[in-house]
């Protein structure tokens, strides 16, 4: 957890249009929307004099060895237990909940990754962490593995030191293992060639010439997998929610190809991965089968 004082982002502002301006969201068209917000913490909550970025770790051991053979189905960590979102959500409202009992004059907002605030940016400028080259968070602490949420309230407090150094150094892993090029330069991302976006986000039929799925029917964690933050810090996280559930170290290419619609109502409950629907995901597994020895 960490303070920020809430200012105009005007960098990241020109950063956010550029990368708009150049198409490279694909078609999340809502990261477009209610942009004075994005830039500005009081265009959105106008009362707002403390912005308190909070991190949770969602990190749950090494993936076992079914996860990464070709003869099943990847699916990205954040999604192997229940749906972030929601919890997120929850523990923020109770945060907030206990501050306004003890302090009764405060008022506040809680914010998860659907609202309009930048919450990497935040993170930062709280002294969390840094934007690594793969433009995730990256702490000391616990690596990329965080899930971020924010409370704005309306009183000053003392703000921490924002996180100025950039711990990535010369490496470039992540940049090198990215097999679709999203990651078109350091700290630049292209969402249109991103497996993750592909799989999670985009909603259209695939294209012929659609970038390989490379095994992923679910999220992609391959520049995170690789960083080596996440390698020397990553710590197993004290959260049940975020266990992962049986069919994430069992279901092979055939369970989830067999799988029916009602089957998948009663296996994704709670889950991030029912946002994309059933069609989505058979979308999904359909787009590319790996071949033997593909990682």
């Amino acid at each position: 957890m960490g303070f920020a004082v809430p200012e105009t982002l005007d960098q990241e502002a020109e950063d956010l249009r550029s990368w708009l301006e150049e198409g490279r969201h694909g078609t999340m068209t809502w990261m477009a929307r209610r942009l004075d917000k994005r830039i500005n913490p009081r265009a959105y909550y106008p009362p707002v004099e403390t912005i308190v970025s909070l991190a949770m770790n969602y990190y749950t051991g090494p993936a076992v060895k079914t996860v990464t053979a070709p003869e099943h189905p990847r699916w990205s960590r954040y999604a192997w237990g229940d749906d972030y979102h929601r919890l997120l959500k929850e523990r923020l409202k109770a945060l907030l909940d206990e501050v306004a009992t003890a302090f009764p004059r405060i008022n506040g907002i809680s914010c998860v990754d659907t609202s309009p605030v930048m919450e990497k940016v935040w993170a930062e400028k709280a002294g969390l962490g840094w934007r690594g080259k793969h433009t995730i968070l990256i702490t000391r602490e616990y690596g990329s593995w965080l899930f971020l949420g924010e409370l704005l309230l309306d009183v000053p407090l003392e703000s921490d030191q924002s996180f100025e150094e950039d711990l990535c150094g010369d490496c470039t892993a992540c940049l090198d293992a990215c097999p679709t090029g999203a990651l078109t330069a350091p700290y630049r991302i292209d969402v249109r060639r991103c497996i993750s976006y592909l799989t999670t986000m985009y909603k259209e039929p695939f294209q012929p010439d659609q970038p390989a799925l490379h095994g992923w029917i679910y999220g992609c964690d391959i520049c995170q997998e690789v960083c080596p933050w996440n390698l020397r810090s990553a710590k197993p996280s004290p959260e049940p929610a975020f266990a992962p559930r049986e069919f994430v170290n069992t279901y092979g290419w055939e369970d989830w190809e067999e799988l029916s619609q009602e089957r998948w109502g009663d296996l994704l409950q709670r889950n991030a991965a029912r946002s994309i629907g059933y069609a989505g995901l058979r979308r999904n597994i359909a787009g590319q089968k790996p071949e033997p020895g593909d990682q």
